[in-house]
């Protein structure tokens, strides 16, 4: 059986980008989570709208972002600068979809060279490529879920200069975009720590298989 340590780094990091992206479109996807935390995060008390108004709004914001319907917040206020900070969150959206594809793709791939090529994907310093790959995501995903429990308006506003960089319009006035009020800052605590989560066990979950399925090997051969 063939072996190749480069496709082994480059599994690892397929596996990661996979399981990141994923879950990065798990809360985009399925609304009922943004519509359990309106009761969760009590928004109807907050901003004095009934939750049929709250729905609508983000419905619209999503249809933008997601299916590239015409933008629109309900019968919330927008401004053109707020509509412009969503048109680059679209192409962000869009990116991530990208990446989740390509990487679903590969992981097809990796299986059927696997199968049908009979390439082995050898382990680095005696780990396999989804260990690496779990190992990876928590040095990141724990210390940005460190960064965030220390100071969450700092690593939200270097996020944001990173993605947006050149732009200021991700400011938004609640007086303009009424839309911000809608998505306050414990929403996005809790996306955040969803997608940790989720990406997180997803790649534990599979480096802890890939290494019961090494151990089972030798057994398995000797029978």
């Amino acid at each position: 059986m063939k072996t190749a340590k480069w496709l082994s780094v480059l599994l690892a990091v397929t596996l990661a980008v996979f399981f990141l992206s994923a879950s990065i479109a798990v809360p985009i996807l399925f609304r009922p989570y943004y519509e359990a935390q309106i009761d969760a995060l009590g928004l109807v008390s907050q901003t004095g709208w009934d939750a049929a108004t709250i729905r609508e709004a983000y419905h619209d914001v999503m249809d933008f972002l997601v299916w590239g319907a015409p933008f629109d917040t309900g019968t919330l206020q927008w401004s053109a600068s707020g509509r412009a900070h969503f048109s680059d969150c679209q192409r962000l959206f869009r990116l991530n979809f990208v990446l989740l594809g390509v990487s679903a793709l590969l992981l097809l791939l990796f299986g059927w060279l696997h199968r049908k090529r009979h390439i082995r994907f050898p382990r680095l310093l005696g780990r396999s490529p989804a260990f690496w790959a779990a190992a990876g995501m928590c040095i990141l995903l724990l210390a940005a879920a460190a960064w965030a429990a220390i100071d969450f308006d700092s690593l939200f506003r270097t996020f944001h200069q990173a993605f947006f960089p050149g732009e200021t319009n991700w400011l938004f006035d609640p007086r303009t975009d009424e839309i911000i009020l809608i998505l306050p800052e414990a929403f996005w605590i809790r996306t955040g720590a969803l997608v940790i989560i989720l990406s997180l066990g997803g790649a534990v979950l599979t480096a802890a298989v890939a290494e019961y399925l090494h151990r089972r090997r030798p057994a398995t051969s000797t029978s």
